[in-house]
């Protein structure tokens, strides 16, 4: 089961709301690191609204969450356009055939005559901050964004923001060194009195404890000072980050070739992919009844009254290691070896910490494995199921 710490969102959203308060910029939610729009209500006060990836996001983002909208995608057909163009407030392109195919569908259209649409481009500052190159939009022939070289000599009419997003989880000193290469390639279009905003877009790790949040809030002063425009930023993992959990039953244990292990009803690739997309290695507690003498040093993001939780350790530590993987065919389902105070048994529930960003979104119903339901936890501490699977979803989904 996933479950949602309503506590824990609002914590950290109420940051966000601080830091855009005294940066006197705007800040949104990226809907592609959390969707779960039932906890919307919640945090919606905190934040200037959503950005989407494309049109399915952008309906969520205007359904039930009812503010800004800030769509970019890499790219669109003529349906998407012609639906965004009745609500999105933002829209962003990633390439100048693209904006130039739309730009008379668009800038004829009574919202955008009205200023209620507003269009941009990403643009590709060719400054790599990133560890990781499947996140590094920045890296050589990148799809995503525009050069500096391209722009020289374009029609940009009509256009009235630019959008980078090159951060994946990073602190705001690669913001700042970004901001300097921004400055240098695209500073005289921002500068320019076309230009009312400049989009900073996510991976900005702002609630992150040792996040230097003193140092963004300086450098969105300047962005705003030196160029005369609005600035936003769209965290999304930042929105989300240790707010959920998943909580996995063991189903089996055996010992193969040397090794212990653990068959759970979760799995990495339909329920936790980026453990091997990203790659990452989460955080696991084992439950134990309250009354257990395992100690407590640490606990998850969203616990349960009459558990008490220990942190599995690496397989490097004394107890018993076991490798914990999924009940998929694919045989590269394995979330990883860790050691617990004692061997692991069917019915053990271990809990998975940090699972609500960019887990959630990406799962699917591979194998035809069953999907964990999700929860939400009020403040009060009371569960609310919001939503069970069944076999007619899994059924349904392809025909």
């Amino acid at each position: 089961m996933f479950v949602i710490s309503i506590a824990a969102l609002k914590r950290n959203t109420a940051i966000l709301r601080d830091v855009k308060e005294a940066a006197g910029c705007h800040i949104v939610i990226a809907l592609k690191g959390f969707s779960c729009w039932k906890t919307f209500t919640h945090i919606r006060d905190h934040l200037d609204g959503c950005c989407a990836s494309g049109l399915w996001e952008a309906r969520l983002a205007n359904d039930h969450f009812g503010k800004s909208v800030i769509t970019y995608s890499p790219a669109y057909d003529e349906s998407d356009i012609a639906a965004l163009c009745e609500f999105t407030t933002h829209l962003d392109f990633n390439s100048l055939t693209q904006w130039s195919r739309f730009r008379e569908t668009i800038t004829t259209h009574p919202r955008f005559q009205n200023g209620e649409l507003h269009c941009g481009l990403r643009i590709n500052p060719q400054h790599s901050t990133g560890h990781t190159p499947i996140y590094d939009p920045c890296a050589p022939g990148s799809r995503l964004g525009i050069t500096a070289d391209q722009l020289e000599n374009a029609d940009l009419s009509g256009l009235s923001g630019l959008h980078f997003h090159t951060l994946c989880e990073q602190d705001s000193d690669d913001l700042e060194s970004t901001l300097h290469a921004v400055d240098e390639k695209f500073g005289h279009l921002l500068r320019s009195p076309q230009f009312t905003y400049l989009n900073m877009g996510g991976g900005h790790w702002i609630t992150k404890p040792d996040y230097d949040r003193a140092r963004l809030i300086r450098l969105v002063r300047q962005a705003r000072e030196n160029y005369q425009l609005d600035v936003w930023l769209e965290p999304g993992e930042a929105t989300a980050i240790h707010t959920g959990v998943l909580r996995a039953t063991v189903i089996d244990t055996f010992e193969s070739a040397g090794h212990h292990h653990a068959i759970l009803d979760v799995s990495a690739t339909a329920h936790m992919p980026d453990i091997l997309e990203m790659p990452y290695r989460p955080d696991v507690f084992l439950a134990e009844p309250l009354e257990s003498p395992i100690p407590n040093p640490k606990s998850p993001a969203v616990t349960f009254p009459g558990e008490s939780y220990h942190l599995a350790t690496d397989p490097s530590s004394p107890g018993s290691t076991v490798r914990l993987a999924g009940p998929t065919c694919l045989a590269g389902d394995v979330i990883g070896d860790y050691t617990f105070p004692r061997p692991l048994v069917p019915g053990d529930t271990l809990v998975f910490d940090d699972m609500a960003h960019y887990t959630m979104v990406k799962t699917t119903t591979f194998n035809g494995v069953k999907h964990p339901p999700i929860a939400i936890q009020h403040e009060d501490g009371t569960l609310e199921t919001i939503r069970e699977f069944t076999y007619q979803d899994f059924r349904d989904r392809l025909a």
